[in-house]
C-alpha cells in the first residue's frame, strides 16, 4: 500500500462524531477482507525482520525495530486460528491502543474505506475464531469482518489487574448504585465490569451505542427518568450501529435524557481528541485500561450525586 495512502488516515479521521468509521483493510492469506479502525493505525511497513524477547509470551511471533523503538508483533491469522491459503504474511500494521504500541502481520492491505456506522453490524455467533470479531459489514457487495484487536493483544498477553486495591464506596441510600456500561469489547466489558464490582455498584452491560440509547428511551417512556436508575452512562466510543460520540449526542438532545452523565471510556489513546469530547457533551473522559483511573472518575461523580 502507497505511504500517501496512510497519510490521508488523518483527513479520514476527521469524520468522527458524524456516525461514520473510516477502516483500513486487510487479508490474511484468504479472500476474506479484514478490517481495523485506522484511528489505531500507525503506520503499515513491509515485514521487517523479526528478533526474539526473553520477556515476549509465546503468543507473539517476536519484535520488530521500527525507527528505533522494539515493536512486539503478533501473526495475526495465527493467534486468532484462521487458516490461510499462502506464505508468510508480508506486511506489518503497527498500532496504538490501549497505551501500548504493537504490531499485526498481514498477508495484504489493500485500502481505507468509509462505512457508515449504521452499516455496521455484531457479528454472527459462529466458531471459536468470532470470539475475536468485533462486528461484520459490506463494501461493495464484498464482507468485511472488523478485529478486535483488544481481544486479540489481551488473550495473547493476559495482564492482571493493576496490582490495586479498590475500596467500596460508602453509597447513600438515596443514591444510585446501578451504572449503563456500553462497549463492544468484552475485553472492555469485563474490566469496567469488575471495576464496579470492587466499587459495590452494579452493572447492565450493553454492546453498542443504539441498543443503549433505545434502552435508555425505553425507560423513560415507561414512566422513569433514566437518570433515577443509573449513575452514569460509561461508554467506548467506537462501536457498531452507533459510535460513542452519535450516543452522546443524541442524549444531549433528548429532554427525557439530557441530564445524563456520560463517561467515554476510549483505547484510542494516542490520537484521542479531547475537543471532540467537549462537542458532543459528554461530562468525563478516560483512556483503557487503567482500573485505579477508571474507579477515581466512577468514585467522582458518585460522590457528587451524595
Amino acid at each position: 500500500m502507497s505511504r500517501d495512502l496512510l497519510d490521508r488516515i488523518d483527513q479520514r479521521t476527521r469524520l468522527a462524531g458524524h456516525n461514520r468509521l473510516a477502516l483500513l483493510l486487510f487479508r490474511l492469506g484468504t479472500r476474506q477482507l479484514f478490517g481495523v479502525n485506522v484511528f489505531k493505525v500507525q503506520e503499515v511497513l513491509p515485514r521487517p525482520g523479526l528478533f526474539r524477547l526473553p520477556q515476549l509470551p509465546a503468543a507473539f511471533a517476536g519484535a520488530a525495530d521500527v525507527r528505533g523503538r522494539t515493536v512486539p508483533v503478533l501473526d495475526l491469522a495465527r493467534v486468532i486460528g484462521h487458516e490461510t491459503e499462502s506464505g508468510e504474511p508480508r506486511y506489518l500494521v503497527v498500532t496504538e491502543f490501549n497505551r501500548s504500541v504493537q504490531g499485526f502481520l498481514v498477508s495484504g492491505v489493500e485500502r481505507i474505506v468509509n462505512i457508515a456506522v449504521e452499516d455496521i453490524h455484531p457479528p454472527p455467533e459462529l466458531g471459536s475464531e468470532t470470539n475475536y470479531l468485533t462486528a461484520v459489514t459490506r463494501y461493495q457487495g464484498e464482507l468485511i469482518q472488523l478485529i478486535d484487536v483488544e481481544s486479540v493483544l489481551a488473550d495473547s498477553a493476559p495482564r492482571e489487574s493493576d496490582g490495586i486495591t479498590i475500596a467500596p464506596l460508602a453509597v447513600p441510600a438515596n443514591v444510585q448504585r446501578e451504572v449503563l456500561v456500553v462497549d463492544d469489547s468484552r475485553v472492555a466489558r469485563n474490566r469496567i465490569h469488575w471495576v464496579l464490582e470492587q466499587l459495590g455498584l452494579s452493572a447492565t452491560l450493553l454492546s453498542d451505542g443504539r441498543q443503549a440509547l433505545e434502552h435508555l428511551q425505553a425507560i423513560a417512556q415507561s414512566g422513569t427518568r433514566p437518570s433515577d436508575r443509573y449513575a452514569m452512562v460509561i461508554s467506548d466510543i467506537e462501536m457498531p450501529a452507533m459510535d460513542g460520540y452519535t450516543l452522546t449526542t443524541e442524549i444531549r438532545r433528548d429532554p427525557a435524557l439530557n441530564n445524563m452523565f456520560v463517561l467515554l471510556h476510549t483505547s484510542l489513546s494516542g490520537v484521542f481528541n479531547q475537543a471532540m469530547v467537549e462537542r458532543v457533551g459528554a461530562d468525563d473522559f478516560v483512556p483503557k485500561y487503567s482500573e485505579q483511573e477508571l474507579a477515581d472518575r466512577i468514585a467522582t461523580r458518585i460522590a457528587a450525586l451524595a
